[in-house]
């Protein structure tokens, strides 16, 4: 136990923190490094100086260095850095030979180090040995030749001795190698602290060929321009943009160009330049152009030249819209719109031409209507702006040869050809033109065009073939047939005038008959023919029932003086009402009635107005069953019906609606009524409390309440009922009402049937 006890380790006690809160004052460590470094915690003796007093102890030393030197060699010879430490020690004890054998043992095993190379040679020149310097220089650009900082070295210790021509050798052996930008630009510098500037321009011309970028072009220029050579630098610019044409321009190439022009006050070169480049280069790279043409106008130009700016920015924007969709048709007719006002007739001829080469790729009519405009504008351009009828012929000629007319046509573009041919007093060629569209593609529009082009030209026999041939091709056209018989009414042959409307009301099939019957009416009204009129009105009921016929029948006969227009007149309305009794359409027997009442409010007695304002009919709202698409219910709907009473004497179930609803009325008054007058009426009326007292006029066998409560089911309200209505509670009962009594009305009809 003892044994055990005294081999235990003790466990030190830890120390408890009572406060672990925060100190007040938080120490970092960069302040315990700090406040280390000021008291000198850490400092370290010096090594012991070691004094050499005689050769002997040199040599020793140096035997041991070179012992510890070639050893971390052996150890590991593809470490640089070893050989640089080992020939820099031999450097500084003045043992150039030792080092420079060191450096070459180096070189062999790594000939590709940058570093070895850099600290051989400036070995050697700082030990004066030019020679050995200028051998390392010629074996390092040997073998490392895309190294720059061998030839930079190499020709800054070529020029600091002196010998230039040595350094131009060396330079010329560089640019063999087509180095980057700024050994070129190194070599061009170098040629210029000698005052070689015909050298350095040949360097210029030699660089923009290694490098034919647009700075460097500009750099060439601006090199010419410095130096007094102005012709020379406008002649490297325009080198400059005739090697880049049309695929390879640049902006900054053009704003440089003009900007050394303004220098030279050559403004309108500089305003050529603008154009020139505005002209190919596209909008999104053009920005900084544009800016500096318009700076430029600003400082040297006047308005227009001003105007000219935004003229060639707009133009810019629409050419590069229709490169990007040549069928927006939309972006051609602005761009055209644009170029007719400032540019020349070849100018505009050349945009019309691009613009109609773009032919709508299907062959269907709504793809082609904005394109036919661009052949329309381009003719008028020719004939009104530019006066070249034979030009706008070719154009008129080359669009219709265009067209595909079997599957479909324009008739604007024919009418136009047409009408430019009259322009140009050429009859026949109007005629022909005019033929040939009738015969490949006749159309309502060409007919109507043509026969108002003779018309015009008072060749009223032509116009009838026209009408012939117009009327045979589409004889349901009603417009077509009132036209040639106003046209033979304007020449005063009435017979045939008539005989045209006789033959148009035959046609069994019009597209507006009403229209026709009515031209017919008002030409034999106009010629006094009252009793043709009278046939017609005839004539036309008995195709047709319509309300505005038989109004337009009494209004007519109104119109005729006479002693008795006015019995007439009454007479037709007394017929038009029983006619239209079987219509369903109640309105327009309504419309019929209160045109019989205005009627007779003008012309007719107190019985004659009495009479019809009894004929008048009820308006009723009624409410229907609703059905969905699917057969389901969908609710109720309210409307409106009308209830004549001439119908309401041959249907007796509309007496028992009426008599329910007074009823119903009476059963609201008695409700709102107080219960003390209520109680004893009760008791008087009905022996039973469960069932209300009946009115008297109340049928009560079973036919008579199952009609009752159809008409109940119905929801049948007048209008001056819906007026008394007091308010919104009452009409919610009368609701509730209507329900219980469907019910019990579907309940007694199930028991009658039983």
């Amino acid at each position: 136990m003892a044994s055990t006890a005294a081999g235990k380790q003790r466990i030190p006690k830890v120390a408890k923190v009572k406060n672990k809160a925060p100190a007040e004052v938080q120490i970092t460590a960069e302040q315990l490094l700090r406040e280390a470094k000021e008291r000198e915690l850490e400092l370290l003796p010096p090594p012991p100086k070691q004094k050499i007093t005689d050769e002997e102890e040199l040599n020793d030393y140096k035997l041991k260095k070179r012992k510890g030197f070639e050893d971390n060699i052996r150890k590991n010879r593809t470490v640089i850095s070893n050989w640089i430490k080992y020939a820099q020690w031999e450097e500084s004890l003045k043992e150039i030979q030792r080092a420079r054998s060191i450096y070459e043992r180096a070189l062999d095993v790594d000939h590709r180090n940058i570093t070895l190379w850099l600290k051989y040679a400036e070995m050697e020149m700082k030990s004066r040995q030019v020679n050995h310097a200028r051998n390392i220089w010629d074996r390092a650009i040997t073998i490392l030749p895309r190294v720059n900082q061998f030839w930079y070295k190499y020709t800054y210790m070529e020029e600091m001795l002196g010998n230039v021509a040595g350094c131009r050798q060396v330079f010329e052996r560089w640019m063999e190698w087509e180095p980057d930008e700024q050994a070129w630009h190194s070599y061009i510098n170098f040629e210029l602290r000698y005052k070689e500037v015909d050298k350095a321009r040949s360097i210029y011309e030699r660089f923009v060929m290694v490098h034919p970028e647009v700075k460097n072009w500009i750099k060439y220029g601006r090199f010419e321009e410095k130096h007094g050579y102005i012709a020379h630098s406008r002649k490297v610019y325009e080198r400059a943009v005739e090697f880049f044409g049309e695929d390879h321009v640049d902006e900054n190439l053009f704003v440089a160009f003009a900007r050394f022009e303004e220098t030279q006050k050559e403004f309108e070169r500089v305003r050529v330049i603008y154009k020139y480049a505005l002209d190919r280069i596209p909008k999104h790279q053009a920005q900084e152009l544009f800016k500096n043409y318009t700076m430029f106008e600003k400082k040297f130009g006047d308005r227009r030249g001003i105007e000219d700016v935004i003229v060639s920015k707009r133009r810019f924007q629409y050419e590069e819209e229709v490169k990007a969709n040549p069928h927006n048709y939309d972006a051609w007719f602005d761009y055209l719109r644009l170029v007719e006002n400032d540019a020349d007739p070849d100018t505009v001829r050349e945009v019309y031409e691009r613009a109609i080469a773009n032919i709508p790729p299907i062959q269907e009519k709504r793809h082609w209507k904005r394109y036919i405009y661009l052949w329309i504008n381009y003719a008028l351009y020719e004939e009104l702006e530019v006066k070249d009828p034979e030009r706008t012929r070719q154009v008129y000629q080359a669009c219709l040869d265009l067209i595909p007319h079997k599957k479909f046509t324009f008739a604007k573009i024919w009418l136009l050809c047409a009408q430019f041919e009259i322009r140009q007093k050429n009859l026949q060629g109007a005629r022909k033109i005019m033929g040939t569209a009738i015969g490949k593609c006749p159309k309502n529009k060409l007919l109507k065009g043509y026969i108002e082009l003779e018309l015009q030209l008072r060749e009223f026999d032509r116009c009838r073939k026209l009408y012939e041939k117009y009327l045979e091709f589409s004889p349901e056209n009603c417009t077509t047939w009132i036209k040639f018989a106003e046209l033979e009414t304007i020449l005063g042959d009435m017979d045939r005038a008539r005989g045209i409307f006789e033959l148009a009301i035959g046609q069994p099939r019009l597209d507006m008959p009403e229209v026709l019957w009515k031209s017919y009416i008002d030409f034999e009204i106009e010629q006094e023919e009252y009793g043709n009129t009278r046939n017609l009105y005839k004539r036309l009921l008995q195709r047709t029932q319509h309300v505005k016929v038989w109004i337009s029948y009494a209004k007519f006969e109104l119109s005729i003086d006479g002693p008795d227009r006015l019995q007439k007149c009454r007479q037709i309305f007394e017929e038009s009402n029983k006619s239209l009794r079987s219509c369903e359409e109640k309105e327009e027997r309504l419309m019929l009635l209160e045109s019989w009442r205005d009627f007779e409010k003008e012309f007719g007695t107190d019985q004659t107005i009495e009479r019809v304002r009894k004929l008048l009919p009820e308006k009723v709202k009624k409410r229907r069953k609703l059905t969905a698409e699917d057969g389901s219910d969908a609710g109720w709907e309210e409307y409106y019906d009308y209830i004549f009473p001439e119908d309401a004497a041959n249907q007796p179930n509309l007496k028992l609606l009426a008599m329910a609803k007074m009823w119903k009325r009476q059963q609201m008054v008695d409700e709102e009524a107080p219960e003390k007058e209520k109680a004893p009426a009760a008791d008087e009326t009905s022996p039973s409390s469960d069932e209300p007292a009946a009115p008297e006029n109340l049928p009560e066998n079973n036919s008579d309440r199952n009609a009752a409560t159809e008409t109940e089911q119905a929801e049948t309200y007048d209008d001056r009922d819906d007026n008394d209505s007091s308010s919104s509670s009452e009409s919610d009962s009368e609701d509730d009402d209507d329900d219980d009594g469907e019910k019990k009305a579907k309940e007694k009809k199930s028991g009658d049937e039983d």
